[in-house]
């Protein structure tokens, strides 16, 4: 692809970075900004560059924040005694979305995978243990991806919970084996959290 212009091409190049944006979609999306009122675009370089450099992670669960910790977790209408385990923070706002669940999160940051030399260490499982050793948590839910690297990081949570006083559950299989938590429906999302079932179970039928 030829460019006319070193800056242009540079724009196109750093937005081809992004997931699922190819240097096409990239060139497009660059042109478009380029026809905006140029107040336009420096909002959208703004909000990005406070985004960099102001975020939160919250301390308690590892969502998004503005703050320290989150406003889920801030809340006193949640129920402290539920934490629902998720890959990462679209999970939380695709559960959030349902309208379903009343308890906590606890952001893991993706899931075990030795294919991409991702290990235990690499997500915030030790924190999740913490958590359950200070004796708040009654029941943890397993929501992560129904894939094999799902299953063997659920697995691996569960043997280290052994001896701790807490339940462990798994949303119920209404979402398809293989599908990614973030694009299943609202209302198979909600009926899955709803009607989840004891991990030990889902260990004995897989």
């Amino acid at each position: 692809m030829d460019f006319s212009s070193k800056l242009l091409e540079n724009a196109v190049y750093e937005m081809s970075q992004l997931p699922g944006i190819g240097k096409r979609t990239a060139l497009r999306l660059v042109l478009h900004l380029l026809k905006q009122p140029e107040q336009q675009t420096n909002h959208l370089a703004e909000a990005l560059s406070k985004l960099r450099s102001e975020v939160n992670f919250c301390k308690t669960c590892n969502n998004i924040s503005d703050t320290e910790i989150c406003e889920i977790c801030a809340s006193p209408k949640r129920d402290r005694s539920l934490v629902c385990v998720v890959e990462d923070i679209r999970d939380v706002m695709a559960i959030e979305s349902t309208s379903q669940y009343k308890g906590l999160y606890h952001v893991l940051g993706g899931k075990i995978s030795p294919m991409e030399g991702i290990g235990p260490q690499d997500l915030n499982i030790v924190p999740l243990i913490n958590r359950v050793k200070q004796g708040e948590v009654q029941e943890l839910i397993f929501a992560l991806s129904s894939t094999m690297e799902g299953d063997t990081t659920n697995f691996y949570i569960y043997k280290q919970l052994e001896g701790l006083k807490v339940t462990t559950s798994t949303i119920a299989r209404g979402i398809s084996v293989g599908d990614e938590l973030e694009y299943a429906d609202e209302v198979t999302l909600g009926r899955s959290i709803l009607n989840r079932i004891p991990f030990e179970n889902a260990i004995k039928a897989s």
